[in-house]
């Protein structure tokens, strides 16, 4: 079969590998109708994430019918038509009887105090071979998948993967509340799903930040106000739309891969320009800073730490931020000092995908919510490569892209 498969920092491939089997009787096995690139696969690629094991499939959104079931597995039968979490959760632990599925003690195989797992991630992650395939094998099943109705189409479901439940889990992570102000730094896919739940969770107002005019333009046409960092200092922006007070919720919807500003009135003078080239060689440390060839692909993001600073300077007094943008162990630079000193709340982490996702199926089901608009290209997996290179150079207009792994 044909699948996505990470070889190097800048090396991903399309490649023919085995079709997926039974490894264990909690196993099922998927054939893909649906899959997607995300911003999270980018961090593998840039080397911002990372160690990587050399083999492993990327990706880890996708949707798919079950052909094969283990021994273990009991509430699907091959025929179901299913969403696949993009994190891994065994069902009986004490953190999934919590419903924080993030935080299996069983799914990842590093142990139980490795964190999340999940699917085409790095070694730390298990690491569990991914979605960017035309078959997948699902661990721990039974709570690593669910069923669709028929009235939520593949293209609605993929975004209900990852996309959807983060966006939701961030909102719920800043504690946004009936009249908040909300900001959202960062409009791409997750901040695209976050300014929406925020709005979904009761936000009075929603206050998108980033520098890219397309995805501006996305974020305000969900009826958001839109600030360009290129154009205007983001904080002084806020401050200026919240009479001086600040936002009461801010979700960070970027993390390591941030761009800092290169013009208008935020831009960085050299002395931050130095700090934040030094912060790149400490958490990117084997990527290249300028990136591969002429287009200077796979470049890691030039100002890790800045959506951290903006957030906690736009945020209130005893404000709350929300962090569901990927913040890799090799990233420890944040503005603890400022966030201390305003009493602020700062929750963060992986999205409990089992437990968040059922009432997002079912709000799609009903016609509530519609994500298919925000999906921006459809590209075969035969052009999979070229899609991933697309999206890495931020081309105007690529906000989400579906793969269809459709076997030959």
């Amino acid at each position: 079969m044909r699948a996505v498969v990470w070889h190097g920092i800048g090396d991903i491939r399309l490649d023919d590998v085995p079709e997926p089997a039974i490894q264990d009787p909690e196993d099922a096995i998927v054939r893909i109708t649906r899959s997607a690139i995300c911003g999270t696969d980018l961090h593998f690629v840039r080397g911002t994430m990372a160690p990587m094991e050399e083999g492993t499939i990327l990706g880890h959104e996708a949707v798919g019918v079950v052909t094969e079931i283990g021994d273990a597995v009991r509430g699907f039968s091959p025929g179901d038509r299913v969403l696949i979490n993009s994190t891994v959760s065994c069902g009986a632990c004490r953190y999934c009887r919590m419903g924080k599925t993030a935080q299996c003690d069983r799914a990842n195989t590093n142990g139980p105090q490795a964190g999340t797992a999940f699917f085409g991630g790095p070694a730390s992650t298990g690491p569990i071979d991914g979605l960017q395939a035309e078959y997948a094998r699902v661990p721990w099943a039974r709570n690593t998948m669910h069923p669709l109705p028929d009235n939520v189409s593949d293209e609605q479901a993929i975004l209900l993967s990852d996309i959807f439940p983060t966006g939701w889990f961030g909102a719920e992570l800043a504690g946004v509340t009936r009249g908040d102000v909300v900001v959202v730094f960062g409009a791409g896919i997750v901040g695209q799903f976050a300014a929406a739940s925020a709005y979904k969770q009761g936000a009075g107002r929603v206050i998108v930040v980033d520098g890219d005019e397309t995805r501006l333009a996305a974020a305000l046409a969900q009826h958001c106000e839109v600030v360009d960092y290129n154009a205007e200092d983001p904080v002084e922006a806020i401050m200026s739309l919240t009479d001086g007070i600040g936002a009461d919720c801010v979700i960070d919807a970027v993390g390591v891969d941030a761009e800092r500003p290169k013009r208008g009135p935020a831009a960085v003078d050299a002395e931050q320009a130095a700090a934040f080239d030094d912060e790149v060689a400490t958490v990117a440390p084997d990527a290249s800073a300028d990136g591969f060839g002429d287009a200077h692909q796979w470049k890691p993001g030039d100002g890790p730490s800045q959506v951290s600073q903006w957030a906690v300077a736009a945020v209130a007094k005893y404000g709350r931020i929300g962090i569901i943008g990927v913040y890799g162990p090799t990233a420890e630079r944040y503005p603890i000092g400022a966030a201390m000193l305003k009493n602020l709340t700062i929750r963060m982490g992986n999205c409990d995908h089992h437990s968040v996702t059922p009432p997002l199926i079912d709000m799609v089901a009903a016609g509530q919510f519609d994500p298919t608009a925000l999906i921006t290209e459809h590209e075969p997996i035969g052009s999979a490569i070229d899609a991933y290179e697309a999206f890495d150079r931020r081309e105007p207009g690529w906000v989400k892209v579906e793969l269809e792994p459709s076997t030959r």
